[in-house]
């Protein structure tokens, strides 16, 4: 309560004279929490962030914004801040988020492939402005701490399985094979969570707009195709997938992105790529179960284990890996797949 009280004296400062009420908007796996500023006299609304300093730097997403931005992507503008006190006051980019759009029936049958072309458009640009050393790294440590979140949330903590020495040293060389051809793809700025939950759909406006890119990153060109694409939310047919897909590689050699000369090998980036984000991906939402008490993520751990079957299931080398699902969850060997 202290800290609301706090945040609304900040307000009131940053908003001499105007009347408005605060309601949640969204929060995040984070501390950081948002609301939306509404006034009296119907202006359009603000949202405005509360990141706890001793557990949210905003700094870079301040940076990250920025970056963005100046890139031509659609971000919140920073009416106000204060670092100090982990406050931010922001534009508001509306409360329906492509999530919300995309399980709406569609009066257009077209309406799904515009909004992902809009996103492509986006992330395209995002690329373009790429420049190294000025975003961190996404290098070997990074990707490899977030892969063994993996043995140590999802395995052990959520499946309660404890690993024999050859199955930890298998698991050992298959992601070691995963951080190879991760670590081999061209690199770009990465956003990290570019999802249906994270891009804001904006009647008449300007899509998408983007939010929660703080954690973004210097690091493999396909990393946020498959967020978009292989999305832990919402599921596509993968002919839907392909399509999109091929569209964009197309956009990015006439754009001169750093994509493979042949299609194949940079799907198979993206193939690889997902491997890598779904194992961490079933990590953190096992942890944020068994850690955070946050459920509502274990519903989307089906779908995740689905793409990273599939996956393992489409090249040799992830055999070993497969073996090891098929240990954890017997029942997807014997009945097939939920999806």
């Amino acid at each position: 309560m202290q800290r609301l009280e706090q945040l609304q004296s900040w307000l009131a400062a940053q908003l001499p004279g105007r009347a408005f009420s605060l309601a949640p908007a969204s929060a995040d796996a984070s501390f950081r929490r948002y609301f939306r500023v509404s006034f009296d006299d119907g202006a359009n609304s603000l949202i405005v962030m509360d990141a706890p300093p001793a557990h949210e730097d905003c700094r870079p997403w301040l940076k990250v914004g920025d970056i963005f931005r100046a890139a031509g992507a659609h971000v919140p503008d920073v009416l106000a801040q204060d670092l100090d006190l982990g406050f931010l006051l922001l534009s508001d980019l509306g409360s329906t988020t492509y999530l919300a759009t995309l399980q709406t029936p569609a009066a257009d049958p077209l309406r799904d492939a515009h909004l992902y072309a809009d996103a492509l458009g986006t992330l395209a640009a995002i690329q373009a402005a790429s420049q190294p050393g000025v975003l961190p790294e996404y290098d070997r440590a990074l990707l490899h701490r977030e892969l063994m979140l993996f043995p140590e949330w999802y395995i052990a903590r959520h499946k309660g399985v404890t690993l024999t020495d050859k199955e930890r040293a298998t698991l050992d060389t298959v992601f070691e094979r995963i951080l190879a051809v991760n670590l081999a793809e061209p690199r770009v700025f990465v956003h990290r969570d570019y999802h249906s939950r994270n891009l804001m759909h904006i009647p008449g406006g300007r899509n998408p707009g983007v939010i929660d890119f703080q954690d973004a990153v210097y690091g493999p060109i396909t990393y946020d195709l498959v967020s978009l694409f292989k999305d832990a939310y919402i599921r596509w047919d993968e002919e839907f997938i392909l399509d999109l897909l091929i569209r964009y590689w197309e956009m990015a050699r006439t754009l001169k992105l750093p994509v493979r000369e042949a299609f194949d090998d940079f799907h198979r980036d993206f193939e690889w790529m997902g491997v890598q984000r779904h194992l961490k991906v079933l990590g953190i939402f096992a942890r944020l179960y068994h850690r955070d008490g946050k459920e509502g993520y274990l519903k989307d751990m089906p779908l995740v284990m689905d793409y990273l079957r599939r996956a393992c299931k489409r090249y040799g080398e992830l055999g070993p890996l497969l073996k090891l699902l098929d240990r954890l969850d017997p029942e997807q060997v014997e009945f097939g797949y939920t999806f």
